[in-house]
């Protein structure tokens, strides 16, 4: 089992996703501080108020912090657009394969169907009586 698992853990792509996450983490932690730091005060300009994390609102005994949520959204709307160059770019450099042509007849089944056509011939000309 401790085999099993040290050939599982060194595959290629393991190790790739594990490269991913963590990166992803950092990622997103930049973005988070570039939303809560720059883009959300530049929208509390024109809403008259700086921090849009901080905006709520109370029914009850319920507080619904839709501030928070409106900064999940700038956050996910800014990875996903991230996201999207980057698969842009990566499409770009990967080389497509080529169309597929068709695959070449089988060598037996040309022979056969010269042989077939030969045939036909020799029994046009045998049966023609005006050779």
């Amino acid at each position: 089992m401790l085999k099993e698992f040290k050939a599982f853990i060194s595959r290629g792509n393991v190790i790739d996703l594990a490269v991913g996450v963590i990166i992803g983490g950092a990622f997103t932690a930049i973005v988070t501080s570039l939303t809560t730091n720059l883009i959300n005060p530049f929208i509390g300009i024109f809403l008259g108020r700086i921090d849009l994390s901080n905006l709520a609102l109370k029914v009850g005994d319920a507080t619904f912090k839709y501030g928070a949520f409106l900064n999940s959204v700038i956050n996910f709307l800014i990875i996903a657009f991230v996201v999207f160059i980057l698969i842009k770019m990566i499409n770009k450099f990967v080389t497509k394969e080529p169309a597929k042509s068709e695959p070449a007849p089988d060598n037996k089944k040309v022979l056969l169907t010269e042989i077939r056509d030969l045939l036909q011939q020799s029994e046009k000309q045998n049966d023609n009586p005006l050779k």
